[in-house]
């Protein structure tokens, strides 16, 4: 594995360490401050540094694509509750969905239950795109993701806010 921990007798030879250029090649030999060992993520320690480099930038896309195009499976799901959609879609079920119980629980319930179930996955998925970028102990993952979690709750609660007023606003 290219990676190694080291150990120092000193804070002051450990800073120094790592606050200098060990090489010419600034990727060959890179220094960091170390986690505790029980707070390493092993697997990424031996990704080198231009890959992590691009994991980071794709992942950068990833979350700015699922946090902008949120809306679009949203919308989906909000079509596939009207029952007129449903009842051009599957034409056979007309005869269950005009049933008042299976109606209200379509309208009422589907729509929510979709949305709850995919902000139930959303943190697993924000988890598995901070390890994909590269992150090399267990604390900076879940401060990655918690980050990504609120980039996405902040923008799709201030967006939906204001697709709200714009659509209020509009006669």
């Amino acid at each position: 594995m290219p990676a190694a921990f080291v150990s120092f007798r000193t804070r002051w030879a450990a800073a120094v360490c790592a606050q200098t250029q060990q090489s010419s090649n600034p990727t060959l030999w890179l220094t960091e401050w170390a986690p505790e060992p029980r707070d390493v993520y092993w697997s990424n320690l031996a990704i080198p540094f231009v890959e992590i480099t691009i994991r980071r930038l794709i992942m950068a896309g990833a979350v700015f694509f699922l946090t902008f195009f949120f809306m679009i499976p949203i919308a989906f799901v909000q079509s596939i509750a009207n029952l007129d959609g449903i009842e051009k879609v599957f034409p056979f079920l007309k005869p269950l969905i005009e049933k008042e119980v299976v109606k209200s629980v379509i309208q009422g319930f589907l729509p929510g239950i979709a949305l709850k179930i995919f902000l139930i996955v959303l943190p697993t998925i924000l988890m598995t795109m901070s390890k994909i970028e590269g992150y090399t102990s267990l604390s900076v993952l879940d401060r990655r993701s918690a980050a990504k979690y609120y980039l996405f709750i902040l923008v799709n609660v201030f967006r939906g806010a204001l697709d709200r007023i714009a659509f209020q606003a509009t006669p």
